[in-house]
């Protein structure tokens, strides 16, 4: 953290009282959070809980960087509209105090000037590796310790375990760090057992984690769309579904935004994520699981969970994405892919060369917002007015979440329309182009 005559870290319990001190003083009134990964989301949340005026500054196009950037752009407008400013894209240059005020002056990147009493910096960290590097044993990504799946260095007396290891991603394989608590802890088991004579092998990380931005809660479990990227993987479908926490009957139904990735050919799960007030990060730790036991997206449709209204649904959203994921890895109901959707600002795409936008809702939907160039044959109406709809080259439909996208697809499917349906519906799109619903 940095203020006018302080620099230093929050590792500890009295580096946290020392900066809540130096909070208390009268002259502390703004706060710049430089970082919007999460802790910087969290330190934002807190400082605007004391009542500070708070700017967060990120280098990335949007907070959170690991989450995927349709489900980012709602926790960004979360923020904003719990008073905390947004400045993405940018990162800082330089900083410099008034000597007299004591008021630091942030210079970004880009030329902006931001003032502040206060600065925090939560701009990740790096393996602390002298020891290691000192003691001759081998390092990995990014000065990270190298280990084996027991967890074993390169000198066979001595083990390192937490977040300075290297390990591997379970789902990509490739190795990677990840500063986590749980993997952490479980090293240290493990290592013990291993000592006591136990032949056990480390698992490998998913990334497994939750955070807390005022009342929306973010997790995520497993590969993201990048991560597969990166690891050369382009073999996956996405599923996007925007249920309810709990039965919409019962009083206090909040909703939630769940992504989830799965191989297209057999269906095995590879990443999960996940936003909304209540209930996401119980999702998100069934599927964690079911990634780590290697499960497929039959396991999710087939899975047995607690149910009660206040809960829950019958079906509840862990199940909906199996039968989702099903239904598009049957062929039952082929899932549309986002990337050929044109943008917001895109003009007219309806032509033979690109997909046949075609919206299902109602004409009073329709009017209220629509993706660009999509043709409104309300469900409805769709039987009757199916020649409307070309037999020749793809068809997107969308409704506004995804169900009434379902029906429409399989109509036109038994029609001999080559129709697939874009998952997650208007809201998905709205999430993607950070519209207002």
């Amino acid at each position: 953290w940095y203020q006018a005559r302080v620099h230093g870290a929050l590792r500890t319990i009295p580096d946290m009282q020392q900066i809540m001190a130096y909070m208390n003083r009268p002259t502390v009134k703004r706060a710049l959070v430089v970082g919007g990964g999460f802790i910087g989301l969290e330190m934002a949340e807190n400082l605007r809980h004391r009542g500070l005026e708070v700017s967060l500054l990120e280098l990335s196009p949007h907070v959170m960087p690991i989450l995927s950037a349709d489900l980012a752009s709602e926790v960004q407008f979360h923020m904003q509209s719990n008073g905390v400013n947004l400045i993405l894209s940018d990162g800082v240059k330089s900083f410099s105090k008034n000597e007299e005020t004591g008021e630091i002056t942030a210079l970004t990147n880009l030329g902006k000037q931001i003032q502040s009493d206060l600065v925090i910096l939560c701009i990740g960290v790096k393996p602390e590796n002298d020891l290691a590097k000192n003691s001759g044993l081998d390092l990995g990504v990014r000065g990270s310790i190298k280990v084996d799946n027991q967890l074993k260095t390169n000198d066979p007396d001595i083990f390192a375990v937490g977040d300075a290891v290297e390990t591997y991603d379970a789902v990509t394989n490739q190795r990677t760090v990840v500063p986590l608590a749980g993997p952490a802890n479980r090293m240290g088991r493990m290592v013990a057992d291993i000592l006591s004579g136990s032949k056990e092998e480390f698992r490998g990380v998913q990334g497994t984690a939750v955070c807390k931005v005022f009342d929306m809660v973010i997790a995520m479990s497993g590969a993201t769309e990048e991560s597969l990227k990166r690891a050369s993987i382009t073999d996956y479908t996405v599923v996007n579904i925007h249920p309810g926490h709990h039965a919409s009957y019962y009083p206090g139904a909040t909703p939630m935004h769940l992504k989830m990735i799965f191989n297209k050919k057999d269906g095995k799960i590879l990443g999960i994520q996940g936003i909304g007030k209540e209930g996401v990060e119980r999702r998100i730790d069934i599927v964690a699981m079911a990634i780590q036991l290697g499960g497929t997206v039959r396991d999710l449709a087939q899975a047995e969970l607690c149910y009660a209204p206040q809960f829950g649904s019958a079906k509840d959203p862990v199940n909906m994405l199996g039968f989702v994921a099903c239904n598009s890895l049957d062929n039952i109901t082929p899932l549309a892919d986002w990337n050929l959707v044109p943008k917001h600002d895109a003009d007219d795409i309806v032509t033979s060369q690109k997909p046949f936008l075609l919206d299902v809702r109602t004409p009073k939907e329709h009017q209220g917002n629509h993706i660009p160039g999509s043709v409104n044959i309300p469900l409805e109406e769709l039987r009757q007015r199916i020649s409307e709809v070309p037999k020749t080259g793809p068809v997107q439909v969308y409704c506004q979440v995804g169900q009434r996208g379902h029906y429409a697809t399989r109509i036109l499917l038994q029609e001999g329309v080559d129709a697939r349906n874009l998952s997650g519906g208007m809201r998905s799109y709205c999430l993607r182009e950070n519209i207002r619903p």
